[in-house]
């Protein structure tokens, strides 16, 4: 470990890390609530998060009043304060303990998919479960592999690569096309989100909520290269604590010729499912930035 991860602006990420690892062992219903409360403490400060949050509630859901996304946002900062929690459960807790917490529907369409030989792209977005929505697939005994983005704190990148890559075959960096490929031509299942802002090389701007954001369309890309079948993975914590993960379908003509019209496609099924599930959606990332100043500021003060 380099002696830089030990400088003094790493010291509250150690010290949150080393509190989340004491934590773990306690039980599930606990922990929850600890989330929840924390999650309800962080909605009344004066967050950038709160303000993100908050707006895009606004853009997405104006068909609900003020008072309706108000308590929607207290909702949704209980369920990403879960999330902490959840996180820790899902780098350290054993196999014994979390797979009972766990009912994925739809495994007979994974195998279906990987009977053909050809891998499986397991499409997925950011959900405040991500973390145990990738750890759910691993009670399924397949090789499955994770693509994930970089986060800039090095600590933190240390601990997610490290405890994502012990828990599947692999954990591939979302630039690392080449590695993806591989393991779908090997027949394995790849984990995939490509559901954030992106404002890279190949970046379209397509509908989210009726809204055009920057969107990453290289699924059908990825689709096309290696013949993987593409099938929709949302997750969703039920109210008695545990998880429910649905694997669907392989789409039906998926890749098209337009990769603008198939995003578009994956957008609508995410949509179907946020309005399903909607506190748990990650309401905190800006979701809505353009590509350049030819598009709106949603959110500027």
């Amino acid at each position: 470990m380099s002696l830089r991860l030990l400088a003094p602006r790493y010291w509250l990420t150690w010290f949150g890390l080393g509190l989340l690892r004491m934590l773990e062992p306690l039980p599930m219903p606990l922990l929850q609530w600890f989330g929840k409360w924390l999650g309800r403490v962080a909605r009344v400060l004066p967050l950038t998060f709160v303000r993100i949050a908050r707006r895009n509630l606004e853009l997405c859901m104006p068909e609900l009043s003020k008072a309706e996304r108000e308590r929607l946002l207290t909702q949704h900062f209980e369920s990403v304060g879960i999330a902490l929690f959840e996180t820790a459960v899902a780098w350290w807790a054993t196999a014994k303990r979390i797979d009972p917490f766990f009912d994925v529907i739809g495994i007979e369409h994974l195998h279906a998919a990987l009977a053909k030989g050809k891998g499986a792209i397991l499409l997925s977005a950011h959900f405040t479960t991500l973390e145990m929505s990738g750890r759910a697939l691993l009670q399924l005994n397949l090789p499955l592999n994770i693509m994930y983005r970089p986060t800039k704190n090095e600590v933190m990148e240390r601990f997610l690569a490290r405890n994502r890559a012990h828990h599947c075959r692999r954990a591939i960096r979302r630039d690392d096309v080449r590695t993806l490929i591989t393991a779908l031509k090997a027949n394995e299942p790849v984990w995939y989100a490509p559901d954030q802002a992106y404002r890279n090389k190949g970046a379209q701007m397509v509908p989210f909520f009726g809204i055009p954001c920057a969107s990453n369309t290289a699924t059908s890309r990825l689709a096309k290269m290696s013949g993987a079948a593409v099938l929709p993975y949302f997750p969703e914590r039920l109210p008695n604590g545990k998880y429910r993960m649905h694997i669907l379908p392989a789409l039906e003509n998926f890749p098209s010729n337009d990769a603008v019209a198939d995003t578009t496609r994956f957008h609508h099924l995410i949509e179907a499912h946020i309005r399903k599930v909607p506190a748990q959606y990650l309401w905190i990332h800006r979701r809505f930035k353009g590509l350049g100043k030819d598009y709106p500021n949603y959110y500027s003060r």
